[in-house]
Formats: C-alpha cells, structure tokens, sequence
C-alpha cells in the first residue's frame, strides 16, 4: 500500500474520528462487533467473505486488515486466495450478467419486461 496514497491507519487517525464524532463512532464499533461476532456464521467464514466484499468494495484497509484477521480466526492462505476469486468472479459475473442492458440498447435483443414488484 502505497504511503502517498492510502495514509497509514493509526490509533492516532481512530482517535479523532472519535473525537469527531462520538456517538457515531460508538454505533459503528458496536455495529461491527455484533456483525463479527460467532453466530449462524462462525468467526473464519465471516472474515473470509469481508476479505472478498473487500476486494470488491477495493478497500486497500479492508483488504489489509480483513486478510490478517481471516488468518488469526484459522483460515489457510489458500481458503483467502480462493475468497479473492469468488469476489473477482462475481465482480466479473456483475458485468456480464448486465451486458443484457447494453444488449437490449441497441436493439441485439428483445425487450421483455419483468415482473413489477409493487409497494403496499
């Protein structure tokens, strides 16, 4: 990670978020802590799926710092390589699946509309 681009995260950089804004602080913390937390999910597999949410989102922190943890709950550098490729897949898939928009633009396909979903 480049230090010109992505500053480095410290605890210097969380505290005045902190400072900033308290309450939101605290919120997100919690939030995070209850969205991690073992569950129907255990710990390895919700950090190995943060690991390739992160290489969509292309968070260079997340990508950093959900890679480490993924390896401290258990997960084998493999089983994080294998989460990158799910994420580039369907990152992938995203803009094939859509191809079906500009197909449709420009008349290569019919147009069939799909169900209507309406709000009550």
């Amino acid at each position: 990670m480049s230090e010109d681009l992505y500053p480095q995260a410290t605890p210097e950089v969380a505290q005045r978020r902190k400072e900033l804004s308290p309450s939101a602080t605290e919120a997100f913390e919690n939030f995070s802590k209850a969205v991690f937390a073992e569950g129907a999910l255990d710990e390895r597999t919700k950090q190995l799926i943060a690991v390739a949410v992160a290489h969509v989102t292309q968070c260079p922190y997340c990508i950093t710092g959900h890679s480490k943890m993924a390896k401290r709950k258990g997960a084998s550098a493999e089983q994080i390589m294998e989460a990158i490729w799910v994420a580039a897949e369907m990152r992938a898939g995203g803009a094939y699946a859509h191809s079906t928009l500009a197909l449709n633009a420009i008349g290569e396909v019919p147009h069939e509309p799909g169900p209507h979903v309406h709000s009550v």
